[in-house]
């Protein structure tokens, strides 16, 4: 039998296991010393609400499936019919292949063809490694085509601690900036976080904080990586989300909307 989110590939260093699936070449699931930290799925269930997905070629919702590119106008599917949007891309759901594997480390594959809306090609790898830092994501594309294309990449992990919700934990985010969003989740301008419910420079309790917005101005730390933090202060346990210069926005999303089973955990 196949499972819904297809082979099954699983990596491991000392006591960190990872689990990359083939549909749609994402993180099913990832633990360290026996814990979880991201909240996956299990081997006989599809990803749900966009968990462990990899969104390519843009993150985040295009209005109405339009946008403009070198003249041209293009109108994408939209899959999210009820806000009129097309979200997260167009690999979420393609088979992806194992181009190199490891005990430790598994780098997925994928060519996105031209289609209605996205007439571009990109060679797409995305490697999966396990270190004594943790795990490390590496995103890579190539543009197979002659002409310029528009591009964007996202992750869509859920960091957990195993808590019961998420209200009682630690929250540290390194942005200055916070996106604000209307009623069909666009951008809709910026806003300074100080002084306001957003501000999580300084680690503090996420409380009744309803997080689904995008962050910008991160501070970097002196390796040149923005770090997200996550702390249980009740266990001591914790766990850190760290991005390159490649990505100036981050997304906290506090899973309010999410079905009950999911709803802030």
């Amino acid at each position: 039998m196949i499972a819904p989110s297809g082979e099954q590939i699983e990596i491991a260093l000392g006591d960190q296991r990872a689990v990359v699936v083939e549909v749609g070449g994402g993180l099913r699931a990832y633990s360290a010393g026996g814990r979880e930290l991201i909240d996956g799925y299990g081997a006989d269930a599809m990803s749900a609400s966009g968990r462990g997905q990899v969104l390519i070629p843009w993150p985040n919702r295009l209005e109405d499936g339009c946008y403009e590119f070198d003249g041209r106008r293009q109108q994408l599917a939209l899959n999210e019919p009820e806000h009129r949007n097309a979200i997260h891309g167009l690999v979420r759901w393609a088979n992806w292949t194992v181009a190199e594997r490891e005990a430790h480390r598994a780098v997925m594959a994928h060519v996105l063809h031209p289609q209605p809306g996205y007439p571009f090609s990109l060679g797409l790898r995305v490697d999966y490694a396990l270190t004594d830092g943790g795990l490390r994501v590496r995103t890579t594309a190539t543009n197979l085509g002659s002409d310029p294309c528009p591009f964007g990449a996202g992750a869509h992990p859920y960091l957990t601690l195993g808590t019961a919700a998420i209200d009682s934990l630690m929250l540290r985010a390194p942005a200055r900036t916070v996106l604000r969003s209307d009623a069909r989740g666009l951008p809709a301008g910026t806003q300074a976080v100080e002084h306001t419910e957003y501000d999580f420079r300084t680690p503090r309790r996420i409380g009744a904080t309803r997080l689904d917005h995008a962050f910008t101005d991160l501070a970097r730390d002196a390796d040149g990586l923005a770090r997200v933090e996550l702390r249980d202060p009740e266990h001591g346990t914790g766990v850190s989300l760290w991005v390159d210069a490649s990505y100036p926005y981050v997304m906290l999303f506090s899973g309010d909307t999410l079905p009950d089973v999911g709803r802030r955990r």
